[in-house]
């Protein structure tokens, strides 16, 4: 009997796969597992304080079989999530990646210094796109619209919470993500000095 794939919130159980899928896209969009040899790194930063700080706004694809396949993780108000990130979630792992001391040297050390800058994510620029959002499936996934009902659930459920609005940050180089956010009605939102990255935003509301 075939089995039918559908979006549903993210349960605890989803945790290694969730790992999985963040590894697996974590380099502009491909594998990252090479990169980062610690493979709890990039879910650190990107994955698990999501899940953990904001529940209610994580969602997964599940193959219909039980595991997840791709999830978008989204928060109400990023600058309540980055104050709570620093005081609630970075005493969590800071045991495991403490502050490094000097210039990265490595790309694990750049990515440990994004973990302890969690400010970084509040631009004044984006004030009215209070929320923000990951997305990511792993590559057997995308390209099929599972990307497009992950989306228009989390919209839907800040659209509910009465958030008007929500903003990504993604690296300029991931063309295929780029133009998948433009079919979603993503604008480019002006930032100042966003380095080698696009912040991108739209209304949180579905038609």
């Amino acid at each position: 009997m075939k089995t039918t794939p559908f979006v549903r919130p993210y349960r605890p159980s989803d945790r290694e796969a969730l790992a999985r899928i963040c590894v697996m896209t974590a380099h502009q969009g491909q594998d990252s597992s090479s990169l980062y040899p610690d493979h709890e790194l990039m879910p650190s930063i990107f994955a698990y304080p999501y899940v953990h700080l904001e529940p209610d706004f994580a969602f997964v694809l599940d193959d219909g079989e039980g595991s997840a396949v791709g999830y978008v993780l989204g928060v109400p108000d990023t600058a309540d999530f980055a104050a709570r990130f620093r005081t609630q979630w970075l005493p969590r792992v800071t045991g495991a990646y403490p502050p490094v001391e000097g210039a990265a040297r490595t790309p694990s050390q750049e990515m440990i210094g994004l973990l302890h800058t969690p400010e970084r994510m509040v631009r004044d620029e984006l004030a009215e796109f209070p929320a923000h959002l990951h997305i990511d499936l792993l590559p057997p996934w995308q390209g099929k619209g599972y990307g497009r009902t992950l989306m228009h659930t989390l919209l839907s459920a800040l659209h509910e919470k009465g958030v008007p609005a929500v903003h990504l940050c993604m690296v300029r180089a991931n063309t295929p993500a780029r133009a998948f956010y433009d079919r979603l009605g993503f604008r480019l939102l002006e930032v100042s000095d966003p380095g080698p990255v696009w912040y991108l935003g739209r209304s949180t509301a579905v038609a």
